[in-house]
């Protein structure tokens, strides 16, 4: 019999799905095991501590995985491909394949098949699936260079909001609810702990604008409104790009609009960022069919294990 492992690395947890060639056996969650956002010590200990899980849960040995795939922001990075190579090989048997978390949220939602993604949870990115089988991608440079839309974006954008609310001489709920939140007493001390290096985990920040919207804060509600159109932006590049493909494989087929999947937690849970996404995208796209829902990125990994050429998945 043969068994897979499917493995979804976020910037704050790591998912694990264990299952054979026809159902799910069980699943795991850990802390991170990217290396850009922990040290080597602690991925490797959350990886153990999983694997041992997964093992004591279904009975199978981590030696008799035929496939493992593992989706993973930061896949252009080597000191994260290295590591999970290096980590992966030591503790489990079988091919290893190493996506991108976009490209696995992809196959969950498509299959192979022509479609776009926009992933935003803690980073986010986007992917489109052309006909060829190829894959295109914007966004998705990390949170220094990109990450649209992402929880980290929120924070960080919506900190500087509030100070320029501030000096303006606008009133706003998120500078009380911000000091409270880090339990920081002064302005003084929230200015130090924004500007602290290491960074503070700004993507914590999101349920704090979330919360200050519902209770009807400009400031908060129009961070969340430009998140979402910033990610926008980028999802109607990729259906441009996605869209022009069809068109130019020709067959005599007319080109297609291809649908639009969304995953991560800011999508699930955040829904000012989701709605201003939609809108903006059909601002250009009105016909454009948007899934309801997140899909599973996890369901992405598996069937890309069970299925490792089919495609090929061409990243940047």
């Amino acid at each position: 019999m043969a068994f897979f492992l499917a493995v979804d690395v976020g910037g704050t947890k790591t998912d694990y799905l264990l299952a054979d060639e026809s159902a799910e056996l069980c699943r795991t969650r850990t802390g991170t095991i990217k290396r850009m956002r922990t040290d080597a010590s602690s991925a490797a200990a959350n990886l153990d501590q999983a694997l041992d899980e997964l093992t004591a849960r279904s009975g199978v040995s981590m030696r008799a995985i035929t496939r493992t795939c593992v989706g993973t922001a930061g896949e252009t990075v080597p000191l994260v491909t290295d590591w999970l190579r290096q980590a992966f090989s030591a503790r489990v048997s079988g091919d290893l394949l190493l996506l991108g978390d976009v490209e696995i949220a992809l196959d969950a939602a498509f299959h192979g098949g022509i479609g776009v993604l926009a992933m935003a949870g803690t980073g986010s990115n986007v992917a489109g699936r052309r006909p060829d089988g190829s894959v295109v991608t914007a966004g998705g440079w990390g949170p220094e260079l990109a990450d649209q839309g992402s929880g980290h974006r929120i924070g960080h954008e919506g900190l500087r909001a509030v100070f320029m609310a501030r000096d303006e001489g606008r009133s706003t709920l998120l500078l009380d609810a911000i000091m409270a939140f880090w339990e920081v007493p002064s302005l003084g001390l929230l200015v130090e702990a924004a500007n602290a290096r290491p960074a503070p985990d700004f993507s914590r920040l999101t349920e704090v604008f979330l919360d200050c919207a519902r209770k009807g804060d400009a400031v908060a509600s129009e961070v969340l409104r430009q998140q979402g159109k910033e990610l926008a932006w980028l999802v109607r590049l990729v259906i441009r790009q996605v869209y022009a493909a069809t068109a130019a494989a020709g067959s005599g087929r007319k080109a297609e609009l291809p649908s639009v999947a969304l995953t991560g937690s800011i999508m699930e849970k955040v829904p000012p960022v989701r709605e201003a996404l939609v809108a903006d995208i059909r601002s250009e796209f009105p016909a454009i069919h948007v899934r309801e829902g997140v899909v599973d990125p996890l369901l992405g990994a598996l069937w890309r294990a069970q299925n490792p050429v089919l495609p090929p998945g061409q990243g940047r």
